[in-house]
């Protein structure tokens, strides 16, 4: 029994779909690391997982919990933490996570961890920052780095990375190539001096897209498996992964001059049929939706959001739309739609999709 009924629902197919759209542009040989970050980029970690283990080398996390929590749901793939902090390595290191090791301090923390328990050849992977600015070792520390990671034989480096800044990008093309040349010169300089060759990578879906002569060992499929592109024709190919939809609680007709919603925000200016539906800005309907910006389908017809969104519900114009209470509702149904939704809000789809509050019921389609 369905007790929920604001609901998202997830399309394994169209994962599936998406998945192999992106491998048919790589070499046979090329790994896919499927990031599975923010709960799946809003839909559900595990279920992603579930659906395409089998089919990829690695998931990637953004923080330690992420990966437990894989694990926990019976995940045996390896696990990639993007962003492993001080607190959290011994966690890490009993779940069998591993960490990417992205400046000194988180390094030599995880060294001395790795003495003291003692850890052997444990797989660790190793950041470059080569113009994104956020996190990762500058070119200069390779020597001193080099240095550390010889003198342990406690950590196997599994990987060395990067991660692009502007792939999605025409008009950086030239900064996105020397970054892509910057890393492949730090990994001859790595790889002149280390016993082993661990696998590279530094596309992004963008990049597997716009770059794809820097596939390297392996890619980072994120935003693409769940339908994006960010490119309309790569956009159009994929399928879309997310639906969101809830129901209608109540229909109400109000006379001219009366308001709808907080702060009186709307003012029926005819006899105006509404419905009010059980999804709120709690639930991820940016408030920006408000007052006619956003809509919603009901019978397959467009109606407005009216007045202002509510924590916990939205009320829409339904006067020239023939439903009943009880009615489905879907807020989004495709990659247009998120898209548009995305525009609306001045934010990107990323912020549309992962925005979806764990209060929603996720449901897989199969």
């Amino acid at each position: 029994m369905n007790n929920h009924v604001s609901v998202l629902e997830i399309d394994a197919n169209a994962v599936l779909h998406n998945l192999k759209y992106f491998q048919q542009k790589l070499q046979p040989t090329t790994k896919i690391m499927a990031v599975v970050k923010a709960f799946g980029y809003g839909s559900d970690a595990v279920e992603i997982a579930k659906i395409i283990q089998d089919k990829v080398a690695y998931f990637a996390v953004a923080y330690t919990q992420e990966g437990i929590a894989l694990r926990e749901a019976g995940i045996k793939t390896p696990i990639l933490v993007l962003h492993p902090q001080l607190q959290n390595l011994e966690a890490l290191v009993q779940h069998y996570l591993e960490p990417n090791l992205y400046n000194f301090t988180i390094l030599e923390a995880f060294l001395k961890m790795a003495d003291e328990m003692p850890l052997m050849n444990y797989p660790i992977h190793i950041k470059f920052n080569t113009g994104l600015n956020r996190i990762g070792f500058w070119h200069t520390d390779v020597p001193v780095l080099l240095s550390i990671l010889k003198a342990s034989n406690n950590i196997k480096i599994q990987s060395i990375f990067s991660h692009l800044a502007a792939s999605d990008d025409p008009n950086e093309e030239n900064f996105t190539t020397n970054q892509i040349n910057n890393f492949a010169f730090i990994v001859k300089q790595m790889y002149d001096h280390l016993d082993n060759e661990p696998m590279i990578h530094i596309l992004n879906t963008s990049g597997i897209i716009n770059y794809s002569k820097a596939q390297f060992d392996m890619v980072r499929l994120g935003i693409g498996l769940y339908g994006f592109g960010n490119d309309e024709n790569v956009t159009s190919e994929l399928k879309n992964v997310v639906t969101l939809k809830s129901v209608i609680s109540q229909i109400m007709t109000i006379t001219p001059g009366e308001t709808v919603g907080y702060n009186r925000a709307f003012v029926a200016k005819d006899p105006t049929k509404t419905a009010t539906i059980p999804i709120g800005h709690a639930d991820g309907i940016s408030r920006k939706l408000g007052n006619g910006k956003g809509y919603v389908l009901i019978n397959n017809q467009k109606a407005p959001i009216i007045g202002n969104v509510c924590m916990d519900m939205i009320m829409v114009n339904i006067t020239n739309i023939d439903c009943k209470e009880g009615d489905e509702v879907v807020v989004f149904n495709s990659q247009q739609m998120i898209e548009e939704i995305a525009t609306k809000c001045e934010t990107i789809p990323y912020e549309t999709i992962t925005a979806i509050s764990q209060r929603i019921k996720r449901f897989v389609i199969r």
